[in-house]
């Protein structure tokens, strides 16, 4: 029985989630190699939560075609560095035609910076802390797979009283899905 909206044979003849097996090479390469991957680290975690941020209401691969063009502009999302951006910068990352050049994600991703430097106990482990507990069940087709959870929830409620900016709870469940803290890759996934 095949489930409507499950996996579906990639251009290799592999199940993947149905974004991560059909268009382009960009989404197929992100699905089978970072989507629901583990990450740690503070910079790490950052660049993330800002992609995040810069994703919304706009496509991934926009994001994902980009990212080069981000990490330059952003000194490679190293929170230190960015935390010392000042007013020159944000003309400069306005004028940059390699990213997206919104000043609310802009002066969010600053602000960010400043938040994360804040934290006591580093924002690795304050993102990590939202992780569900135990094993969820494999959903079976996207129509399975939430926009928000209630960890999502409290973890965007924690980041922005934290001082984070553009951290609604679905930003947080896209973070956390794409940060390996829950796996939403579908039952009979190559890459579940």
């Amino acid at each position: 029985m095949t489930v409507v909206g499950g996996p579906i044979a990639g251009p290799d003849g592999l199940p993947r989630c149905p974004w991560g097996a059909t268009g382009p090479e960009d989404y197929r390469a992100y699905h089978d190699t970072e989507w629901g991957v583990p990450v740690h680290g503070e910079d790490l975690l950052y660049e993330r939560l800002c992609l995040e941020a810069f994703q919304s209401g706009l496509s991934w691969l926009t994001i994902l075609r980009r990212r080069a063009g981000f990490r330059a502009a952003f000194a490679d999302f190293s929170i230190a560095r960015v935390a010392r951006f000042d007013d020159a910068d944000r003309a400069r990352l306005l004028a940059d035609e390699g990213i997206i050049r919104n000043r609310a994600k802009i002066d969010a991703a600053i602000a960010n910076a400043h938040a994360a430097q804040a934290l006591q106990g580093g924002l690795d482990a304050l993102v990590w802390s939202f992780a569900p507990s135990g094993r969820r069940k494999a959903p079976a087709a996207l129509s399975d797979v939430p926009a928000v959870t209630d960890e999502s929830t409290a973890l965007a409620k924690e980041l922005k009283r934290k001082g984070f900016r553009f951290v609604g709870p679905t930003t947080a469940y896209a973070l956390m899905q794409a940060c390996g803290l829950v796996n939403d890759h579908l039952g009979g996934c190559v890459s579940r």
